[in-house]
């Protein structure tokens, strides 16, 4: 018995001390925008719950846009791009954002293949030896950034990857029935007719064409930094990751099949509520119950907005009773142009806060999905003006759910504009589905940050997550579908029919024969 005892204490005490030790993780941010603040959320959550955690990213630069910088505790290794190569990228990015409205696949091919260029820039620099001296133990990085997949390759470090989008725009290794699971772009929803079925069947084609032409722009970069014979494919490094975070939740997206490895962490940008500073509060005042309507179109659409478009977008805004806030530069407001006066315009907002606001009656949104995840965390109901990407899938679970409504970008008139915010507002269904889903998002058993921990703690204290991963990831593809199984029956089959026809010959010429020789 006195044998057991420390044993018993052990038990207790050891999973402490093992969730109380800090690792090093190493996360890889080449990419801006929203992915680039997700990236920094996590690294500052992972900071905050004891880890010794160092983000790498390119210096400022247009790709990662005009975000409020917060203060940090974790490390940041920039690197910063060679001058002409950097004058190269900035220039193509402007003229990537103008074509952005376009919402043209061989842009986006152009764009990779630009950052397959950066990727080559950065494996010849004197960084790449820094990391190796680094000892991480871990390391973060997103599923679309593919040169954070070859800097995990490079390092031969494990690694978890985190998938911005929802689940069907990344290849992650999930089970996929399309008779319910939407591919990427297909605008449908899990309720499909057979037309439906159908489309979802050929667009799945169109998916992976798509995801082999992107990850092929960064062929030229692999051949140069690795040597022939062992040159990773990067969809298979993808799949080595020991979990999936996925950026979404079932509150907004449909409901699919989910590995072991694969956790979904949506909301992860939700911090807890401040005061809105007082300026807009102030503001607020002024529409008493009738309250205010939030706008903020994402960093692309504050960038190419047009006069015109702006024009119309100030008009509907003007028809409203609400205030309305919106996230629009006034250095970019046309002179000739008079703001409503219902309006406030700004650089700069505390969208997270606004949003928890008691008197926020809508919100108009680009559709990006961390946007969508905090509205949904306030139980605000939306329109969204989806543009590429994600967005417009992103749209179309936010109009199944009757979160709201959708208008596409190019179709946006003052009248029609106008009258879809005074739907939203006006029709309660919206108001309360849009609280059910918060009821939905708030009520799980722990919070995103805290899956987020919990599940690398256990990847860090167990040595990876082998027992998570389905060996279907070592399989080829013939296998995982039973292909060389069919096949095999199918001869089988084939070869048992023509053997039982070739004896049934047989017999009715031994038949025949046999019976000439009786009548003789």
């Amino acid at each position: 018995m006195a044998g057991l005892l420390p044993l018993l204490l052990a038990g207790f005490l050891l999973p402490g001390l093992l969730l109380s030790e800090a690792a090093k993780i190493l996360n890889v941010a080449f990419l801006g925008g929203s992915h680039h603040l997700l990236m920094e959320r996590m690294s500052q959550i992972l900071q905050d719950h004891g880890h010794n955690v160092t983000l790498l990213h390119p210096g400022k630069n247009s790709t990662i846009s005009d975000f409020k910088d917060v203060e940090k505790t974790y490390k940041v290794i920039t690197w910063l791009r060679p001058e002409e190569f950097n004058k190269e990228f900035e220039k193509y990015f402007d003229s990537f954002l103008k074509d952005a409205m376009a919402d043209r696949f061989e842009h986006i091919i152009e764009m990779m293949q630009l950052l397959g260029r950066q990727c080559t820039h950065f494996l010849r620099s004197d960084i790449l030896d820094i990391l190796k001296n680094g000892n991480f133990d871990l390391m973060t990085l997103d599923s679309f950034d593919y040169c954070a997949l070859l800097i995990a390759e490079k390092l031969g470090k494990p690694f978890v990857s985190i998938v911005p989008t929802t689940f069907g725009t990344a290849d992650i290794g999930l089970p996929n029935p399309l008779s319910y699971v939407p591919a990427f772009q297909a605008s449908l929803t899990d309720h499909m007719d057979f037309w439906g079925r159908v489309e979802n069947f050929l667009m799945s084609f169109s998916f992976f064409w798509s995801q082999w032409l992107m990850q092929s722009t960064f062929d030229n970069t692999i051949k140069e930094h690795f040597p022939e014979g062992s040159r990773p494919v990067l969809s298979h490094v993808l799949k080595r990751a020991e979990l999936f975070f996925v950026n979404s939740d079932f509150a907004f997206d449909f409901a699919q099949p989910l590995l072991p490895n694969t956790v979904y962490v949506g909301g992860l940008m939700t911090k807890p509520v401040k005061p809105v500073p007082q300026e807009f509060e102030t503001f607020i005042d002024q529409f008493g119950d009738s309250g205010f309507v939030l706008v903020a179109l994402g960093s692309i659409l504050s960038i190419t907005q047009t006069q015109e478009i702006l024009k119309e977008m100030n008009s509907a805004f003007g028809q409203l009773p609400q205030g309305v806030i919106w996230k629009c530069s006034p250095s970019q407001w046309p002179k000739d142009v008079t703001l409503a006066a219902n309006v406030k315009i700004v650089d700069w907002l505390p969208q997270n806060d606004l949003l928890a606001h008691p008197r926020i009656r809508l919100f108009v949104t680009h559709g990006g999905l961390n946007s969508i995840m905090e509205a949904i965390q306030y139980g605000v109901p939306m329109v969204g003006v989806p543009i590429s990407g994600d967005q417009p899938g992103n749209m179309v679970r936010v109009v199944a759910k009757k979160l709201g409504v959708s208008l596409r970008f190019q179709q946006i008139k003052a009248e029609t504009l106008a009258l879809k915010m005074k739907e939203v507002i006006e029709d309660k269904r919206y108001k309360s589905a849009a609280v059910a889903a918060s009821i939905i998002r708030r009520s799980h058993p722990l919070t995103p940050a805290q899956r987020l921990v919990g599940w690398i703690d256990h990847i860090l204290q167990t040595g990876g997550a082998a027992h998570l991963k389905p060996h279907a990831f070592q399989q080829p593809w013939y296998e995982q579908y039973l292909l060389d199984v069919l096949l095999f029956l199918l001869v089988l089959t084939l070869g048992t029919a023509w053997l039982c026809g070739k004896l049934l010959r047989l017999a009715a010429r031994w038949l025949c024969g046999a019976g000439k020789l009786k009548r003789a």
